[in-house]
């Protein structure tokens, strides 16, 4: 099974920053398009960045634009998204995909999916 692993969540205070990290020993996640989703208690799952198989695009959802980056390793096969001046609104369970069909806003049901990662941003 392809399951990928996220790491790096933690509680911050506003203004902070966390690196969070997408990995598998599965498969090599270079082959397909990584994205970041987020959900909060109460609200729908969220698009919060999308990384294309070849790495030139990066898209971001407008709430994240200029403060979140996304990045590839691909010699140690992860995908990574830096977090910068976080705000409570942030907070929420922050989970990577891993798609062959590319970037798009609604996961491809074929997706494969790690557990996630908390961050919680609050004073």
């Amino acid at each position: 099974q392809r399951q990928l692993v996220e790491s790096g969540g933690g509680s911050v205070q506003p203004g902070g920053s966390l690196r969070l990290s997408c990995a598998t020993s599965g498969f090599t996640l270079e082959h397909y398009a990584i994205g970041w989703f987020r959900q909060a208690p109460g609200k729908e799952r969220e698009g919060v960045s999308c990384i294309t198989r070849g790495g030139v695009t990066k898209n971001y959802a407008d709430s994240v634009k200029g403060r979140f980056t996304i990045s590839r390793d691909n010699a140690r096969n992860t995908v990574h998204l830096q977090m910068n001046s976080l705000k409570p609104e942030d907070t929420a369970v922050y989970s990577c995909t891993a798609d062959w069909a590319g970037c798009a806003r609604v996961p491809s049901v074929d997706a494969y999916w790690g557990q996630g990662t908390q961050v919680t941003v609050s004073s």
